[in-house]
């Protein structure tokens, strides 16, 4: 550049929403070299000093058309810079005598636009841009800032806006704009929206988006978008009151009912403290000015803040029902409702104030309130003729609302005249119509059709209350009216209270927990004496029987069931029927030979067995005789479907089903066999009425009570749903309080049963991995996340669980995860300290059960044992005869056979009385905690003389301990029958597969 020519200066014109920086000597435009060179002073000696970075850094290359007065138009070439860019670059912009009117002009609307982002002074608005609906940031302004752009606009260069006509507003309001969207967009900042699915939601997160990424647009439905803005422009009003030291208060509407029915109901506005709901004041107070106001106001001197808020409130409702009038008050504090306009309101107001944000006070009941069929139950009186117990149920069915009934003829006028709202005598009550109507219908139904039922009938109506259906309420009425001093609108406990009376169906309905059982005596002919919760157990069968129903005794292992339900087929003429696995058939047999030598026992079973049927004697010997006072015929669930058709021809007084588990899939052959079969009374037996899966209890219930939990769908949609995935305690609680009469369960846990029983010690026993484990178990964890990341659906499901497995199959052993037959000793932390604990026991004289849920395991194990410690330990598993299985339990409960009795988890989880052990070792777990308890009561079981000490081998930092903590929290959930298996697993994202099974470093 010649010396005789003026520097560049670089200079700032605004188009298009953006700041153009290019420079200009007065003569000339600069080149974009200089643009890229950066910016520098020309001394007094003709050198360039650096003094600033070129703008490039913050904006793009472009080019711009300059119309200065006085100038020729300009093409120059120029930086174009954003709102951001434009405030970043000038903040940094040096004070010098040479930087140009334009630049320094820019710098000072640019930090007014800073300063107005950074204090929140800013709120949302919609606009339209063409086709669109756009969000943008709009400056709240003040006396102070309308000054400054006063001065600003007075002193702009022309250059500025190089003859665009674009105002100075303009330029700080897309500064602000631009300035606010860009710091929320690079502090990732997202919409903050409750659990609750409201309308707008959707709006409101595409606001959101709006407001803080570079393309404004909102995309999607615009419905609801008014509704976003006012919810946002209210969180960022208090935000800006919390930063002023203002109060924060929110606005909310108080709805009072009126005691008389002809009074008008009121509206009241209130201001509640945002952050303590106990601080809060009405309308009335903030007009007033009086001292409550004040309090919430936090000083006098906000107290037109209030009157702002409370005016603001007013022309957000008044479009709703009845508040139009609050419009033309002065100082509005309250409106009037008459009871036409009062139904209006409650069907509107509600849905119209959350979807403003504004919250309703008022009784919530008055709200939700329904019109319930209800049934009133009592025992039909006893047939004088046949002199016996009657087991009907009469009852009176009833209209009521809450608890209390209404009279057909007020229903009727209500009906006619499509009221909504109705005083019951004690309280509004608010009703619908067509709910109305249709109840009605029902209870024309009911009475015509159920006004006399038998027990299991009684016990659907009863529980078959789905919000969703026309379904009623069975109770029995004591006659009480409400506690003295009640609240009328408070509806808890109604019902409940009232379900009273001294007679079966009260006991039936009430579902009576164990203690408060009688106990009834065993019968003479039974050889022995049952425990006092025994003798509770025995009556609550008894009194099923006399109802004609079935039950499940789901008592802990070892509490005795087999002995109470031999006493309870002592009090019954038989034929009975007993069916069980065939590890158990024995068990059976001996107890009922030692408890029941009354009952003609029968083992049908074999290939010997005689299949035909009859009810008297045959000399030939090929018939099955059934002498039904006496006959107890034993077989198993494998046994039943192919003998149906024989089994099915008699008429069984009772069937029991032990280990009922066995019928938890309903669509087995063996499940429905049992269903075919003809009983006056079905029992199950089992400790573990849920193992996995809701539908397993409902599988069992329904075998022994036909029809009690409706369908499998409908059961499923109603708990199984509700309780598995969404842990509902509602839903919990209402499976309960159905099933309850049908299930009495006990657990050993409860020393008030067993006072006797020895402790039972359970421990976890860590071993650490090898090199040679840990080596197969990381090449297995990233294989898995590689193909679980890969794959998706039912395969994705199958490639989880099989790793899984494999990397159990890894922490028993590599021998048994590659299956190659190689050596045991040395390789595997687990097995190392499986010997150690074996030989503590051995050393004390101990005898032990060792369970695995792998076969392959059990025989590594067996052959271990025998190489390490020199003698054969028994392996008992599924492919066992039940002659050879009967010999095993023999001698390690007599002790004539090895101390050490190796058992696969499902073979050896039922009916197996192994007391003789005092040591449990669980090699490896398996991921159903009932399933383990099971195994483990084997030993710790009625009989047990000493304390029996549980140990489970855990590989540290693997799947193993993690599902460890896993199982645990499963027992937690026990009490609400709520089970999940080990299919999660395989539902488990990526991410969270990762936490579960990798290897932690110090593995």
């Amino acid at each position: 550049m010649s010396r005789n020519r003026p520097p560049h200066v670089p200079q700032g014109t605004w188009r298009s929403g953006a700041l153009h920086v290019w420079g200009w000597n007065g003569l000339d435009t600069a080149s974009m070299a200089w643009l890229y060179s950066g910016f520098r002073k020309i001394g007094d000696d003709g050198r360039r000093t650096g003094w600033h970075d070129s703008p490039i850094s913050y904006g793009a290359i472009g080019r711009i058309t300059i119309d200065v007065p006085g100038h020729p138009t300009m093409h120059a070439s120029s930086v174009q810079l954003d709102a951001i860019g434009t405030a970043v670059w000038l903040s940094e912009l040096p004070e010098a005598e040479f930087l140009s009117d334009s630049l320094r002009w820019f710098a000072r609307i640019a930090e007014l636009a800073r300063r107005t982002v950074a204090t929140n002074r800013i709120v949302p608005v919609i606009d339209t841009e063409g086709p669109f609906t756009v969000g943008r940031w709009k400056a709240v302004t003040d006396d102070q800032i309308d000054d400054v752009l006063i001065a600003l606009g007075a002193s702009m260069p022309d250059i500025c806006v190089a003859g665009s006509g674009v105002t100075v507003a303009t330029i700080y309001t897309q500064l602000v704009d631009g300035i606010a969207r860009s710091f929320l967009h690079q502090a990732g900042w997202k919409a903050e929206l409750g659990r609750q699915r409201k309308p707008h939601y959707q709006a409101m997160r595409a606001l959101f988006g709006a407001l803080s990424k570079p393309d404004h647009v909102m995309r999607g439905n615009t419905d609801g978008y008014d509704v976003a803005v006012q919810h946002l422009r209210d969180d960022l009003d208090r935000h800006r009151r919390r930063l002023n030291g203002e109060p924060v208060l929110v606005p909310r509407l108080r709805l009072l009912i009126a005691d008389d029915p002809l009074d008008p109901w009121i509206v009241r506005l209130e201001l509640v403290d945002d952050s303590d709901a106990a601080r809060w004041c009405s309308a009335n107070d903030v007009w007033e000015r009086n001292q409550v106001a004040i309090d919430v106001a936090r000083g006098e001197e906000h107290l037109d803040a209030l009157g702002d808020l409370i005016s603001d409130l007013v022309t957000r409702v008044v479009a709703i029902p009845g508040l139009g009038d609050l419009a033309a008050e002065h100082e509005p504090t309250r409106v009037e409702l008459e009871l036409d306009v009062a139904e209006d309101f409650i069907d509107i107001a509600p849905a119209e104030l959350d979807r403003l944000g504004i919250e309703l006070i008022g009784p919530e009941r008055l709200i939700r309130t329904r019109v319930n069929v209800s049934g009133e139950a009592t025992p039909a009186p006893p047939d004088d003729r046949k002199k016996q117990f009657s087991k009907d149920a009469l009852v009176e069915w009833k209209l009521v609302i809450g608890d209390e009934q209404i009279s057909d003829a007020e229903l009727a006028r209500a009906e006619e005249a499509g009221a909504t709202l109705l005083h019951t005598g004690q309280r509004w009550v608010r009703i619908d119509a067509d709910e109305l109507r249709r109840k009605r219908e029902r209870l024309t139904d009911l009475k015509a059709n159920h006004s006399k039922v038998k027990p299991l009938e009684l016990m659907r109506l009863a529980n078959d209350d789905d919000s969703t259906e026309d379904n009623p309420l069975i109770f029995v009425h004591d006659g009480r009216g409400p506690e003295e001093g009640a609240d009328p609108y408070d509806d808890a406990g109604i019902g409940e209270r009232d379900r009273v009376a001294a007679d079966w169906v009260r006991e039936l309905l009430a579902g009576l927990p164990d203690e408060q059982l009688e106990e009834k005596q065993e019968s003479s002919e039974f050889r022995g004496e049952l425990r006092h919760y025994q003798r509770r157990g025995l009556a609550w069968l008894q009194f099923l029987a006399k109802l004609g129903l079935g039950g499940v005794l789901a008592d802990d292992m070892g509490l005795g069931k087999t002995a109470t339900t031999l006493a309870h087929l002592l009090e019954r003429p038989g034929p009975h029927l007993v069916i069980c696995p065939l590890s158990v058939v024995r068990n059976w047999r001996t107890e009922s030979e030692r408890f029941a030598p009354k009952l003609d026992v029968t083992v049908h079973h074999g290939a010997t067995r005689k299949k035909n049927v009859s009810t008297g004697h045959d000399e030939s010997g090929e018939l099955f005789s059934i002498h039904p006072e006496h006959q107890l015929v034993i077989t198993t669930y494998g046994l039943l479907p192919r003998d149906l058709e024989h089994l099915g021809e008699i008429e069984w007084s009772t069937v029991v089903l032990d280990e009922a588990q066995m019928v938890k899939n309903p669509n087995t052959k063996a499940a429905k066999a049992v269903r075919a079969l003809t009983a006056d009374q079905k029992l199950a037996l089992t400790g573990t009425p849920v193992e996995n899966r809701l539908s397993e209890l409902w599988a069992i219930l329904d075998a022994v009570n036909p029809g009690l939990l409706g369908s499998l769908t409908k059961f499923r949609d109603k708990f199984g749903t509700p309780i598995e995935r969404h842990h509902d305690p509602d839903a919990a609680a209402r499976l309960r309080r159905m099933t309850q009469p049908f299930i009495l369960r006990r657990t050993k846990a409860d020393k008030r049963l067993l006072p006797d029983l020895p402790d039972k010690i359970e421990q976890i026993a860590y071993a650490k991995l090898t090199k040679e484990q840990a080596t197969l178990y990381q090449k297995i964890v990233d294989q898995l996340l590689h193909d679980a990341e890969q794959e998706s659906g039912m395969r994705r499901r199958g490639l989880v669980l099989a790793a899984l497995m494999r990397l159990k199959q890894v922490c028993n052993h590599p021998a048994h995860a590659l299956k190659d037959g190689s050596r045991l000793a040395g390789r595997s932390g687990k097995l190392t300290r499986f010997d150690e604990l074996v030989t503590d026991l051995l050393d004390q004289g101990e005898r032990a059960l060792v369970f695995t849920q792998f076969r392959e395991m059990g025989e590594l194990l067996n052959q271990h044992v025998t190489e390490q410690f020199g003698f054969d330990p028994p392996f008992l598993h599924g492919g066992v005869t039940r002659l050879k299985r009967d010999l095993m339990v023999d001698q390690f409960q007599d002790g004539t056979g090895p101390a050490l009795l190796l058992v696969s988890l499902k073979a050896g989880g039922t009916g197996l009385n192994l007391t003789a052990a005092s040591q449990v070792i669980h090699y490896d777990r398996w991921w159903n905690p009932a399933v383990e308890d099971q195994a483990t009561d084997r030993a710790w079981r009625l009989g047990q003389q000493r304390t029996v000490n549980v140990h489970k081998l855990v590989c540290e930092g693997t799947v193993e301990e993690r599902i460890g903590q896993v199982i645990d929290d499963k027992r937690k959930l026990a009490d609400a029958v709520v089970g999940t298996g080990e299919a999660w697993l395989s539902e488990l994202s990526t991410d969270d597969l990762r936490d579960l099974v990798v290897l932690e470093q110090e593995s």
